[in-house]
């Protein structure tokens, strides 16, 4: 049941100023949010949910409330407990890598609270305790009570890892016993699943860091309860009270929102909303690893086919519509409508992860790549206090003012939201990236999956030292110092935007290894080995499949993982007059640039603006001036004040 992970230390340039910023930016940041420190001006949902208008967290206060340490009335979503979760989650991640003694105190603190909170029976929600005791799982198509149970699971699986707090595990284990009581096949209990997912994977990590594999059965059952019966939430919703609704707006949403309408099994397409479809597949993939369950492996294919091959934008987000924050058809990737929430893109790394520990196939750690560098960390402003919880790939500042069809786009980031789930999602995903750089395989294979600078620590006193400055350079060393000269099977991930061009040397000696899978595998016996590998740095311009009719025409600038994106911060006049000629691209890194950041320069055309007020005029009419056009990666666009982006550009 258990699986041993490497001690990683993370010493990427790239990723230790994300990390850093994370424990010394933005957890107190989030700290002073949840704590009503401080006021936030919120923007209007981007979900359309309705909002109570208050400027304040109540995270922190709700739970006081709970554990009768305060007085007052609940404030904020049903699920407003796991903002408190996923920034204790984060803490956790930031503990392990900064000696922080008043982190520590305060995070020590907010477990002797939720512990204060928590009902003998194992039961915490502070919505329902303060103010809905006596509808309890009793409507969980809307209740979110096993989502935000499952954040604390997982939390408090973090901050034991990371702490030895047994009293942080104990209020998991609680939980975990106490949805036991409540859910299952037996007569008396719930036959269904929360409407959200989340309680699966959270199940999966209490598994494993107990060893016990109650839990993960626990979590098999949810799985494969979902659209079992798919009436289920239509019964409770009836027998709870019809009008009764937490969320009205969703219950009138088709049952594939929720992934219900038929068990996951059967399901061929991912659909619904776009996080519920993450965090449903990242638990089918780490359950089926644990419990050794294929039908769930072969679900976990089938929707991972449907996002990543049809359903997928280049930047890795997720999520077509804001109608749901759900996905829609094959094909259908709007640039200035797109959904893309951060949280999805957070909960694609997620299932990638999950993916890679049972499959190494190259494709995990490409997409889980695309993820980390460009679709996640775009949610979050360089400064460290302003998100995007919508990531969209264009935008003209003037149409998100002027049509309603697009206030769900925001042209800068935001303090905080009222449905406030994707900044500490991503802050938990940034201060945990020393967990996705490596796999190690059930036969002892070590895979390398990301290129994140870095000391790693194996059983068997396997030590391997990763060195470079990617993402700007593609030069890549490896020291493996193996002190019993043990022999076993190392992997290194070839990307696909350099399958057709890369080296590999071998204490100094090339060495021509065709990838299988994605991955060149080399055995290591000897008790030192130098690994030197080069990477095809070259500026790309990528095409979409034709099916997709928003970008016909047109090309995405890349260079070795990073999508790049104009900005009118660098280039004059609307984005949409220029053309760029393919090829073109020349690359410059500038280190006083937006924290240091790699530039390219495409070389191209611009119509000349119309002096003429004629709506249309005669084709041909246009005229074109020589012109070029400056790139930065996407991950940093909306860092210099309001202005147009476009990630996918016309060409001549």
């Amino acid at each position: 049941m258990a699986y041993s992970a490497p001690k990683v230390e993370v010493t990427s340039a790239f990723w230790k100023n994300y990390r850093d910023l994370v424990a010394t930016k933005v957890l107190p940041y989030q700290w002073q949010v949840i704590t009503n420190q401080i006021e936030v001006d919120l923007p209007l949902d981007p979900g359309g949910n309705p909002t109570t208008g208050d400027t304040l967290s109540y995270a922190v206060e709700n739970l006081k409330i709970a554990a009768d340490q305060a007085e007052g009335k609940f404030h904020g979503m049903p699920f407003q407990d796991s903002d408190v979760y996923k920034w204790l989650e984060s803490a956790a991640y930031a503990l392990q890598d900064h000696d922080d003694a008043d982190l520590k105190e305060i995070a020590d603190g907010v477990v002797d609270l939720i512990a204060a909170a928590q009902q003998p029976d194992g039961y915490i929600d502070t919505f329902f305790q303060i103010k809905w005791p006596d509808r309890k799982f009793a409507r969980i198509q809307q209740s979110h009570e096993l989502y935000t149970m499952g954040h604390y699971i997982e939390a408090g699986v973090a901050y034991y890892e990371a702490t030895g707090n047994e009293k942080a595990l104990d209020v998991a284990k609680k939980i975990a016993a106490c949805i036991a009581a409540h859910f299952g096949d037996e007569a008396g209990k719930v036959h269904g699943a929360d409407g959200h997912p989340e309680i699966e994977l959270a199940l999966a990590r209490l598994a494993e860091v107990t060893g016990d594999s109650q839990y993960a059965e626990l979590g098999r059952w949810f799985l494969h309860v979902r659209g079992k019966d798919p009436d289920f939430y239509d019964k409770q919703n009836k027998a709870d009270g019809w009008d009764r609704d937490f969320f009205e707006q969703i219950k009138y949403l088709p049952r594939t929102y929720y992934q219900a309408a038929e068990p996951v099994t059967k399901q061929q397409n991912a659909e619904g909303h776009a996080v519920r479809v993450m965090y449903l597949c990242t638990g089918m993939a780490h359950i089926a690893r644990l419990t050794g369950d294929d039908s769930l492996l072969q679900a976990c294919h089938t929707f991972w086919n449907s996002v990543v091959h049809k359903r997928m934008f280049v930047t890795g987000q997720i999520g077509t519509t804001k109608e749901g924050e759900s996905f829609t058809y094959d094909y259908d990737l709007p640039n200035d409508a797109e959904y893309g929430e951060t949280c999805a893109s957070v909960g694609m790394s997620f299932f990638a992860r999950r993916m890679l520990e049972l499959e190494p196939k190259g494709e995990y750690g490409d997409v889980l790549e695309k993820e980390l560098f460009n679709g996640t960390i775009a949610g979050m402003a360089l400064d460290g206090r302003h998100f995007y919880y919508v990531n969209p790939l264009e935008v003209d500042p003037r149409k998100l003012k002027g049509n309603p069809d697009f206030r769900h786009v925001l042209a800068e980031r935001a303090g905080w939201f009222a449905c406030a789930c994707c900044p500490a999602n991503l802050s938990r995903l940034i201060a945990s990236v020393d967990r996705y750089i490596y796999a190690v395989q059930d036969d002892g294979t070590i895979l390398s999956d990301q290129f994140i600078a870095n000391k790693a620590s194996f059983d068997g006193g396997i030590v391997i030292e990763q060195r470079s400055n990617f993402p700007w350079e593609g030069h890549v060393e490896f020291t493996i110092s193996n002190p019993e000269a043990s022999e076993f099977r190392f992997g290194i991930r070839i990307p696909a935007w350099s399958k057709s061009a890369f080296t590999i040397s071998v204490n100094g000696e090339e060495t021509a290894v065709e990838p299988e899978d994605g991955f060149v595998y080399l055995q290591i016996a000897g008790e030192k080995t130098d690994i030197a590998l080069d990477l095809d740095m070259s500026v790309k311009e990528l095409r979409a499949n034709n099916r997709v009719a928003e970008d016909a025409g047109r090309v995405a600038v890349t260079r070795g993982p990073l999508v790049y994106t104009a900005e009118s911060a660098d280039n004059a006049g609307d984005l949409w007059l220029y053309s760029i000629k393919p090829g073109s691209g020349t690359y410059e890194f500038k280190p006083e640039l937006l924290g240091g950041v790699g530039t390219i320069t495409e070389q191209g055309v611009r119509e000349v603006p119309d002096e003429s007020d004629d709506l249309y005029l005669p084709a041909g009419t246009e005229t074109t001036e020589a012109a070029s056009v400056t790139f930065i990666p996407y991950y940093a666009w909306a860092n210099r004040g309001e202005g147009q982006m476009r990630v996918w550009q016309r060409t001549v």
